[in-house]
């Protein structure tokens, strides 16, 4: 059965990717947390990491936004290589050459409360729920209506819990 792994409060994870996600750079907490050795990170896809319990709206707002140029954070949860799972509040921002071009992403993750896990899950969980029974498009507007109601933006959303 599969089991969270908490890491400390100080610990920080950081990779950086390349345009298409593939993973250029790791921390060692990173690798000691995912369960991969570098060697078996580097020049893979990020997406090694993706939990099936997160839901493909989080993942398509999120390269909309940095691929726009902009900084996003998220909550995520990730799977290790043995099938344990951890979540992370990431940053992620788009790192740019000397023309303004978009070269890669950069992404800071740290550990989340638990209070956020318990909001975000929840949520995540309906997300899924909508895609499954009617796809990513019925969740997006599932999260939208959310932060309709709320009178907040996704970042805002995202940083009050």
């Amino acid at each position: 059965m599969a089991k969270e792994i908490v890491f400390n409060d100080e610990e920080i994870i950081v990779s950086k990717t390349d345009t298409k996600g593939n993973i250029i750079y790791c921390n060692d907490i990173f690798i000691k947390i995912s369960g991969y050795k570098e060697k078996e990170l580097l020049q893979s896809p990020h997406n090694i990491l993706r939990h099936s319990s997160m839901p493909k709206v989080i993942f398509s707002l999120l390269w909309q936004t940095v691929s726009s140029g902009e900084e996003i954070n998220a909550y995520v949860k990730n799977l290790t290589k043995n099938g344990d799972y951890y979540w992370v509040f990431a940053n992620v921002t788009p790192s740019f050459d000397h023309h303004d071009k978009i070269v890669g992403y950069f992404s800071v993750r740290r550990k989340p409360s638990r209070d956020a896990i318990s909001i975000i899950s929840n949520l995540y969980s309906k997300l899924l729920q909508i895609e499954k029974s009617q796809g990513v498009n019925a969740s997006q507007k599932y999260l939208e209506d959310i932060l309709i109601k709320k009178g907040i933006s996704y970042e805002e959303f995202i940083i009050s819990i």
